[in-house]
């Protein structure tokens, strides 16, 4: 089949006809007023012959006359790929020859440059694509252009937008002209080139539209000399982040993005999410904080609605998100605590008898265990690391486990450790001591002196790794060679068959092999697991050859000039205020004893985590073996209910897996996330107030002192990152599986994150500047650009 007619093509037969005919043919069926046309189909395409007697015979149907030729290929007006302007549309062809010229035309898009490079965004196979051509009667407007029927700024699902251009909607389309936009409920005088009859229309056509697609849809839409409207494409609008859960209640909710505090932008797969929610929660419960944990596109985001409209907790609810959420996360709180729906309600929120009482129990804990900490820090160390260790050791599985339902009894009776508060209150007291000084020092010491002070810090488990990584490179000896010139995926490969000259991997993984990056989801392998990052920053560290960039050098000088700092500004500090210079003082000086344990939290926790993932995956194993799943680690993508079905009543549970498998994969493409929701979809920080347009100049947070000029080097995956010493790293966020790349980079440029948070902490350790909340730092800056970090300013200055 090479030709059909237009209002024959239907979505069952996207291989053929494509995406944009498929969309088309169910319009027509639907009955609304599409120009007809037919379909040169992907069939005619693998042949690689126009079939010119049966185009000719169609056209001939049509008319004769003007017709527009585009592009629809298998992989295009999708739910997670448009293509919008990758692919070719000739309008106004006339005549046989024009036509049979306008099809090449289109085939040809198919390779181009733009379309093989979107392609690849996606990681859409360039072999199994196909392109099948539409050709339309032409219509010739007097105005056209594309309405959303939902607002792809903000994301607001009760939005519509439409943007309207005089003549061919190419105009709007290509970005080529100035043009009328119309936003819902924003008010316009009638200068532009729609009435408020077609835009009445048009909302009607939208509403229509998305409720039959079941979808927000981006339509392109032509008016005619006899002002009708004539519809030219509907596809889904893929740029809009998901919706939060409907609660059907009147007022909206908002949620604030949590995984950027452990350094995660990318979707949590299903099992991780199920456990993370119960951990999260019971984490903030332990401080006296209660917050549902939502999952929005595969990413956790906390309920703060409650919070936002309860008296008492909305005048600390900024200032609790300096700490770990950063400055976006601040201003946009700020903006939904200024809006009227989320006034406080009633009086202060009751709490329970119960919950009162643990309440109070978790204050005087606090009380105690900070104060402990901060009274005999050492011990307190001592303490922590003992706690560490013994949840080591109790993570283990016992040895009597053999079917999958002794290993689900295991994972599922797992609970939180009794030996929590010696963790978590030093921790805490680290932080706060880390943090209450630049308050206490104002005017006395600027925030890059007090980062100065909070450099080279010692105790912390992650710069143990790097520099024991950064060892096990100085020792490879005659090595070297081979771990340099050698793919790290293929040097993990040899390392897990037993094939790799042993140059200490396994005893650093013995070690540290629990971790990874975004090891906090339960579904991503840990380094032992596969070792492909290790091997990558292995190979970033034998390229470093001046021994004074050597990472454990660069330590010892940041530490330096921290207790110099340190010395310099008490003594100034307590001639010009006494007692708050004693006070900042003693804090700075536990700050360094303390702060340093951040990170032993959830290195800990990530113990009982390994040990849970092994178990889930040797029950994978087993339904796997009873065909119930197509590979064991197919189990990440299920929760433990539907495990427990599988596991107890044979449930058969593939299909699940692969439409999740799908979703999380168009997800992972996704590469900025919203800091904040509203219910409706808003993503809160695109209502903010602009930004002043700077002068090549990005600003951001400054979270490192110093300043450093080199060529950025924009990293999505550090399991494959290439940083040549000197190059500044720049990432949308970064967790501890990152930082054995700061050992070579010369600074740090982050989307998100929070003064105290891994990167910026870690990047102080080493006496690196870094600049966070840089808004889509990944996108303005490319690799290879000449930039300018100064950690003091909180700039970028691209050259």
């Amino acid at each position: 089949m090479h030709v059909i007619a237009l209002s024959e093509a239907t979505t069952q037969m996207l291989d053929l006809v494509g995406g944009k005919a498929a969309g088309l043919g169910e319009l027509i069926r639907r009955g609304e007023r599409v120009p007809e046309g037919f379909c040169v189909t992907t069939e005619a395409h693998r042949l690689g012959v126009i079939p010119t007697a049966e185009v000719v015979a169609a056209y001939e149907r049509l008319g004769a006359g003007p017709v527009a030729v585009r592009s629809s290929a298998t992989a295009e007006d999708l739910p997670d790929a448009s293509f919008a302007g990758q692919q070719d549309t000739v309008l106004n062809v006339t005549g046989t020859a024009e036509l049979i010229a306008a099809i090449e035309t289109c085939w040809d898009s198919l390779h181009s440059d733009r379309a093989t490079a979107y392609r690849d965004a996606r990681q859409i196979d360039h072999q199994a694509v196909r392109m099948a051509v539409v050709v339309q009667r032409m219509i010739t407007p007097t105005v056209a252009g594309v309405l959303f029927t939902a607002n792809p700024l903000t994301g607001r699902r009760d939005e519509m937008a439409v943007d309207a251009a005089a003549g061919l909607g190419t105009t709007v389309v290509d970005g080529a002209a100035t043009v009328d936009h119309y936003v819902d409920g924003v008010p316009r005088d009638d200068t532009g080139c729609l009435t408020s009859a077609h835009l009445a229309e048009l909302r009607a056509t939208g509403e229509r539209l998305q409720a039959h697609f079941g979808s927000p849809q981006d339509v392109e839409w032509a008016i005619d000399a006899d002002d009708v409207l004539w519809l030219l494409q509907s596809r889904p609008i893929t740029s809009l982040f998901p919706l939060p859960p409907q609660t059907g209640e009147p007022l909206p909710r908002v949620y604030l993005e949590f995984g950027h505090v452990q350094g995660m932008v990318q979707p949590v797969t299903p099992m991780g999410m199920s456990t993370l929610r119960t951990q999260i929660a019971a984490m903030l419960a332990a401080l006296g904080v209660r917050v549902d944990i939502v999952d929005i596109g595969g990413r956790l985001y906390g309920d703060l609605s409650d919070l936002a409209r309860d008296r008492s907790s909305r005048k600390r609810l900024v200032k609790l998100l300096a700490v770990d959420f950063g400055p976006r996360a601040q201003a946009v709180m700020q903006h939904v605590l200024a809006d009227p729906r989320f006034a406080p309600t009633g009086g202060r929120a009751r709490r329970g008898g119960a919950q009162g009482a643990a309440s109070l129990r978790t204050a005087g804990r606090a009380v105690v265990g900070i104060l402990r900490a901060l009274a005999r820090p050492e011990a307190a160390r001592i303490r922590m690391f003992e706690a560490v260790e013994q949840m080591r050791v109790r993570s283990a599985a016992p040895a009597d486990l053999r079917t999958a339902a002794d290993r689900l009894r295991f994972v599922q009776a797992q609970d939180s450790d009794d030996s929590a508060d010696a963790i978590m209150w030093p921790i805490v007291a680290g932080m706060l001591a880390a943090a209450l000084p630049t308050a206490l020092l104002k005017g006395v010491a600027g925030p890059d002196e007090i980062h100065t002070v909070l450099g080279g810090m010692p105790h912390n488990v992650t710069i143990k790794m790097d520099l024991a990584l950064w060892r096990l490179a100085q020792g490879a000896g005659d090595h070297r060679q081979l771990l340099l010139d050698t793919p790290p995926a293929e040097l993990a490969a040899r390392h897990l068959r037993g094939t790799l000259p042993d140059i200490g991997m396994t005893t650093f993984l013995d070690v540290y092999g629990h971790r990874g990056v975004a090891e906090v989801d339960l579904g991503v392998p840990r380094w032992a697991e596969d070792p492909t990052p290790v091997f990558a920053a292995l190979a970033n560290y034998l390229r470093v050859t001046d021994p004074r960039q050597g990472p454990d050098q660069r330590f010892q000088r940041a530490a330096a000039a921290a207790e110099a700092s340190l010395a310099a500004l008490v003594a100034r500090a307590r001639r010009r205020r006494p007692v708050r210079g004693r006070i900042a003082g003693f804090l700075l000086r536990r700050a360094r004893s303390l702060a340093g344990l951040r990170e032993a939290g959830k290195f800990a926790g990530l113990y009982p985590l390994r040990e849970t993932r092994r178990q889930l995956l040797l029950i994978g194993a087993d339904l796997h073996g009873s065909g119930l799943l197509d590979q064991p680690d197919d189990i990440m993508f299920l929760t433990l209910d539907e495990v427990h079905a599988a596991v107890h009543q044979g449930v058969d549970l593939r299909g699940t897996v692969t439409a999740r498998r799908a979703v999380h994969r168009r997800e992972l493409r996704r590469r900025t996330v919203p800091v904040a929701l509203l219910s409706d979809g808003t993503d809160v920080e695109t209502v903010l107030p602009a930004r002043p347009a700077g002068d090549g100049t990005l600003a951001g947070v400054g979270a490192s002192a110093g300043r450093v000029t080199g060529p950025a080097r924009v990293v999505h995956d550090p399991g494959t990152a290439h940083i040549e010493p000197g190059d500044v790293l720049v990432a949308a966020t970064t967790d501890p599986g990152w930082t054995p790349l700061f050992l070579t980079a010369a600074a740090l440029v982050t989307e998100t994150g929070a003064i105290m948070a891994h990167g910026p902490t870690v990047a102080r350790e080493y006496g690196i500047p870094a600049v966070i909340c840089v808004p889509d730092a990944t996108r303005t800056i490319s690799t290879g650009q000449l930039v300018t970090v100064d950690g003091g300013a909180g700039t970028i200055t691209v050259h």
